[in-house]
């Protein structure tokens, strides 16, 4: 067995691109106008993780966009994407500064969960050991659900 994507529905592609490109940081590896189905599909891939992703389709996130009109439920069942990141401070101060709410701070210099555009459950992970406590993280509340 091989995993190969998690695909999320998204309402806004542009707005969903800024959050998962501009600011989280992956790539678009390819993307299909399906005239037919009316739907878009956008793969993403971390930068890590592209050639990877170009070779053998994995890993990789799907982004689904749906042109006509509608109403996604989701919730915590869908549980969350996860994220290995070079530096969780230096990323959610990043999210922050763009009006990303930080739901579960990186309290203990490892792990911290933010919400998509669309609500989807991101948890960031940071790359080899935790970093060293830091404000204003170690202070920060968690802020709604993660």
């Amino acid at each position: 067995m091989q995993y190969l994507h998690t695909m999320v529905r998204v309402h806004d592609l542009e707005q969903s691109l800024n959050f998962y490109c501009d600011l989280l940081g992956l790539k678009e590896v390819s993307r299909k106008d399906v005239e037919k189905g009316r739907f878009t599909l956008v793969f993403l891939a971390a930068p890590d993780d592209i050639e990877r992703a170009k070779k053998d389709q994995a890993p990789m996130l799907e982004l689904t966009y749906n042109w006509d009109p509608q109403t996604y439920r989701g919730g915590r069942n869908f549980g969350h994407l996860a994220f290995r990141v070079e530096n969780i401070y230096e990323l959610c101060q990043k999210l922050m500064d763009n009006g990303v709410i930080i739901n579960r701070p990186p309290r203990d210099g490892h792990m911290a969960f933010v919400r998509s555009p669309d609500n989807i459950s991101i948890e960031l992970l940071q790359k080899g050991d935790s970093l060293p406590p830091e404000e204003p993280w170690t202070s920060m509340e968690n802020i709604g659900e993660w």
